[in-house]
């Protein structure tokens, strides 16, 4: 029994709302963090939620997370993604994890500003994970109270300096410039009978109309429910807190093969990453001012539907 939840500005006030098609019933109340909202309303209580409604068209949807929670990631977290980043699935026994600044955090469908900076900017579309409650020491979670934990999902896009992320080893500030993080443009509220069809949702991200990432959920090398156990054994979550779970293949980010890697290092440090940075400026893949990127998440049979991102770049000015 899922339902779509948006929060958006109108005439200068804040508010969260139902959204189905095109028309949002306002949830009454002031909430003023995704924490907030999730902890203080009812799945049942908004799915029957009716009064007046208001046209999609006369608000402006913000970030169904707010900028005060935690943005946590896993890396390499689909089996062919890891593979086209250089790494061997025999030898990677681990799961990836670090974070972004929350003030990347934007609207799903705002513009993504490429720093003068930044040469070589990738998207990677991923399955965000929004938590019900707080969690301050170690659970082992299962898919049968999945739900306990996990109060919604959401569209995440995590676009990522690679110049910066690859070469400086920087994961936090490569990927945390702000606006490279849009998350929505609707958070999907679940219950246990959503679980399933959270794990065979279909994820496709295009550029300019052109299909670059294609894949299921159900091919997640971590699942949700490991990955809570593994981090609630390291450090807390609070309400709200936003856990985004890996990007499919398919990125423009370009990484040697292991034994290529192993010759990189005789290399030295400067010829090395000189070589990667030429590897890198020969991809066409990356993205340039005026590019469009549209990402969407949703079931085959369209029951659960995170709606799409479009995200135009743009310069720095």
């Amino acid at each position: 029994m899922s339902v779509n939840i948006v929060r958006f500005e109108r005439q200068g006030r804040t508010q969260w709302g139902v959204i189905r098609g095109s028309r949002i019933t306002p949830v009454p109340g002031t909430y003023a963090t995704t924490g907030e909202f999730v902890r203080n309303t009812s799945l049942a209580e908004l799915a029957a939620l009716g009064g007046d409604t208001l046209e999609l068209s006369a608000v402006r949807l913000l970030s169904p997370v707010t900028q005060n929670q935690q943005f946590v990631c896993q890396g390499a977290n689909y089996l062919q993604h890891m593979i086209e980043s250089g790494m061997d699935p025999d030898v990677k026994s681990y799961n990836m994890i670090f974070t972004k600044a929350p003030s990347c955090i934007v609207p799903a469908d705002s513009d993504v500003i490429k720093p003068h900076a930044v040469k070589f900017l990738d998207y990677e579309i991923e399955l965000g994970l929004v938590m019900r409650k707080a969690i301050h020491g170690a659970v082992k979670v299962t898919n049968a109270d999945l739900h306990e934990y996990v109060a919604g999902v959401v569209i995440v896009n995590d676009y990522s300096a690679r110049d910066i992320q690859i070469p400086q080893m920087q994961f936090y500030k490569g990927k945390s410039f702000r606006t490279f993080g849009p998350v929505g443009p609707w958070l999907t509220l679940i219950d246990a009978r959503d679980i399933e069809a959270m794990s065979n949702l279909l994820l496709k991200l295009t550029v300019n109309g052109e299909i670059r990432q294609h894949d299921t959920t159900a091919n997640l090398v971590y699942k949700p429910a490991e990955t809570l156990t593994e981090l609630s054994g390291v450090h807390d979550f609070d309400a709200g807190d936003l856990l985004a779970t890996g990007t499919p293949a398919g990125c423009a980010l370009s990484i040697p093969s292991p034994r290529k890697q192993k010759v990189g290092t005789l290399l030295g440090e400067k010829k090395k990453w000189a070589m990667f940075m030429k590897v890198q400026s020969a991809r066409a893949q990356y993205l340039k001012p005026g590019d469009v990127v549209e990402a969407s998440i949703r079931t085959a049979d369209g029951s659960m539907d995170l709606g799409v991102q479009r995200n135009r770049i743009v310069a720095q000015g």
